[in-house]
């Protein structure tokens, strides 16, 4: 190769976003910093929404400090969010409101509305998806109930990736990874459940065909090209669920590997060939969503370092902006096993004053109540390493070779006592990196397309020759043993 090749791209999650650039020399690939923003949902009158105009305008902006950085070098730029939530178009191409929050309090009590029309096992047999009250699923028929007339005008459902691809290019699509986390895809069939979306009375209209990771979606439009610089760069479409993206680069040479996906949420699972959709994987609430070249994520949604995210932010509403390494310093110092909670309980899915919910969630369960910083960060990280063995325990039974190792990747992969405590409760070895795993999985997908990587297999080995990982041995496993029969006993009286 004469002159290294450059890949933007555009990661936007649930609280930041991000413009990276992978600069490929034939063999490795680095990744760069282009430009970095807040995403801070906004409250109005009719609810949370994400402001998707503001996060466009910041990826414009990062675009064109990428176009005068690297020039020529730009081949093309990828898009990937967090999932579920959308945006609704007329036939003119007009957004019908901002896209909604997907903790937004419009889909309380939904769930149950919805299995009175249609049976939850039904339901799953279909999709093969975790129920999760936020799913778009229960988001779209929160706008059934309300009689949203937006749902009747409505042309296109273009969820957040695809929105951000339709301003940058004017072509609309539904990415495959996207759409299989609303609940409203069939994972065995491969395209969207047309009989559920009837029985939901939902209009067909807005389920169109589906386009696969690595495919093009379009050059960029004239006048983004003339706002950015970016004169002859294409839009490809890559796993448009940042999740799959991630997990598409765990540096693994295994058939099935192991990941979790560490951030916001945590998203632990296997990468498997076909979906799992059975009584025991019901019973088990396991999820089946579509990654690159066709791959399930078999996986499993849990509350993740949102806990510690909403801490520090409410601590930052009292004056003190504590850094995560001092809080993570704290948590050390604190006594083990003191407290415990489950994470995914629904008192803790909001946001709001995390530290007090936590204090009378342990109140409320007999337990010592964590008073100080410290014991309060403990009780999260040491409840959330529990969480995943929990999971683990159940997950290793759904392939014949149970894995040796787990992969965690993501920004949570920098939080070294959190993989320590993961290791200890697995008992398992676990390997951290890389951090920026959702980016690289973009560019991937990219690069397919560029006919630069034919395989997972190939980018997932450049991945490792390029960026390499921290492995942890678990320790202390017999207390952490003792410490888990303890969490199970709590997490059944949730």
């Amino acid at each position: 190769m004469k002159q290294k090749k450059v890949y933007l791209a555009v990661d936007l999650g649930a609280s930041s976003g991000r413009v990276l650039a992978g600069v490929f020399d034939g063999q490795r690939i680095e990744l760069h910093d282009v430009y970095r923003f807040n995403n801070t949902p906004v409250q109005l009158p009719t609810g949370w929404h994400w402001n998707i105009t503001e996060l466009y305008r910041n990826i414009l902006e990062g675009l064109k400090l990428a176009a005068e950085r690297y020039g020529d070098a730009i081949v093309s730029l990828g898009v990937d969010t967090w999932g579920v939530d959308y945006g609704l178009f007329d036939k003119d191409g007009r957004m019908l409101g901002l896209p909604y929050q997907y903790r937004d309090s419009r889909t309380d009590g939904i769930m149950e509305k919805v299995f009175e029309r249609v049976p939850k096992d039904q339901i799953y047999k279909a999709t093969g998806i975790q129920f999760i009250f936020f799913n778009s699923l229960f988001q779209l028929y929160s706008e059934v109930i309300l009689k949203n007339p937006a749902l009747e005008q409505a042309e296109d459902l273009l969820f957040m990736p695809d929105i951000i691809g339709y301003w940058l290019t004017g072509n609309k699509t539904q990415e495959r990874s996207i759409a299989s986390t609303s609940q409203l895809y069939n994972p065995s069939e491969g395209n969207w459940d047309y009989p559920l979306i009837e029985s939901l009375g939902l209009p067909c209209k807005l389920f169109k065909s589906i386009s696969d990771p690595g495919s093009e979606l379009g050059a960029l439009s004239a006048h983004v090209a003339e706002h950015t610089g970016l004169h002859g760069v294409k839009v490809v479409t890559v796993a448009g669920h940042d999740t799959g993206s991630a997990v598409a680069a765990v540096p693994s040479k295994a058939e099935t590997p192991a990941y979790l996906s560490s951030g916001t949420w945590s998203l632990m699972g296997l990468d498997l060939e076909n979906p799992v959709i059975n009584d025991h994987s019901y019973t088990d609430d396991f999820t089946n969503e579509v990654g690159v070249n066709g791959r399930i994520r078999y996986l499993k949604n849990i509350c993740g370092l949102w806990l510690i995210q909403e801490c520090k932010r409410h601590w930052q509403t009292q004056g003190e902006d504590l850094p995560y390494n001092q809080m993570a310093s704290l948590a050390t110092e604190a006594q083990p096993f003191r407290s415990l909670i489950d994470p995914d309980d629904a008192c803790f899915a909001k946001s709001g004053d995390m530290p007090e919910k936590i204090q009378v969630y342990c109140r409320e369960k007999g337990q010592a109540i964590p008073e100080t910083k410290g014991e309060i960060i403990r009780t999260i990280y040491e409840s959330l390493a529990l969480r995943y063995a929990t999971v683990w325990e159940k997950l290793i039974t759904y392939t014949e070779t149970p894995p040796c190792s787990l992969h965690v990747v993501g920004g949570g992969c920098q939080d070294k006592l959190l993989n320590q405590f993961t290791a200890n409760a697995l008992g398992t070895k676990v390997h951290a990196g890389p951090i920026e795993a959702t980016s690289l999985g973009n560019i991937m997908a990219q690069m397919m397309a560029d006919d630069l990587i034919n395989t997972l297999a190939e980018g997932r080995a450049m991945v490792a020759d390029s960026f390499p990982v921290e492995s942890y041995e678990p320790t202390d496993t017999s207390a952490w043993n003792v410490a888990k029969e303890r969490f199970v006993a709590i997490c059944a009286t949730s």
